[in-house]
């Protein structure tokens, strides 16, 4: 997957979740989840960005993370190394989310592509390191949008892409958006049953 995809994915989490900047995310659990709707949006750019700093050293490890620091924010918060004062609002985090999807976005396009970076489900390159930023985001909305009560449908050929990318022997004939939902554990597909746990495969293809 390249930029331009992840820069749609962001773009359309901001805009769909613009409409529900008026409400309290702190205090709306996120659909299937143990987080706040604020909590998983924060994730989402916190993934964008640790997805950025993976690829951007010109020799990264492909056996561990770029130390940035991180702290949890409150007791059973979630490890963060990008997170926003609610005091800040909606609006904020929004802004955050944009420039952190930004940020990935800059660096899967400019970095050789063949340049390899770790990642706890094998080591992956920019356009694997794309393909984890979109499906964070499409799926992750999922959650927040069902929290907010919000639609989010995002488009077949996005997510399809991302299906090629990171989940090669997902199931064949149903539409991309409920694969894409299985794949990762969010809902049953047809007879088959949404797995407890899941992972992709961000080798290069």
């Amino acid at each position: 997957m390249n930029a331009d995809e992840l820069r749609r994915a962001v773009a359309l989490a901001v805009d769909t979740l613009a409409a529900a900047d008026d409400r309290d995310w702190t205090a709306t659990p996120a659909a299937g989840l143990d987080w706040t709707c604020w909590e998983t949006v924060e994730h989402m750019a916190d993934d964008l960005f640790t997805y950025a700093a993976q690829i951007a050293p010109a020799k990264p490890s492909v056996r561990t993370h770029v130390p940035f620091g991180w702290r949890r924010t409150g007791a059973g918060g979630l490890p963060l190394t990008v997170f926003v004062d609610p005091a800040d609002g909606p609006s904020g985090l929004l802004q955050v989310l944009e420039a952190c999807g930004a940020m990935q976005a800059a660096l899967v396009e400019t970095v050789p592509p063949d340049r390899m970076s770790f990642h706890n489900f094998g080591a992956s390159d920019p356009s694997g390191f794309a393909a984890m930023g979109v499906v964070e985001v499409l799926v992750h909305m999922h959650d927040v949008a069902s929290g907010l009560g919000l639609i989010w449908e995002p488009p077949a050929g996005l997510c399809a892409r991302a299906l090629d990318r990171l989940f090669p022997a997902a199931p064949a004939g149903s539409d991309p958006w409920p694969t894409l939902l299985y794949c990762t554990g969010r809902a049953d597909l047809g007879s088959l049953r949404a797995p407890e746990s899941w992972q992709w495969d961000g080798s290069p293809r």
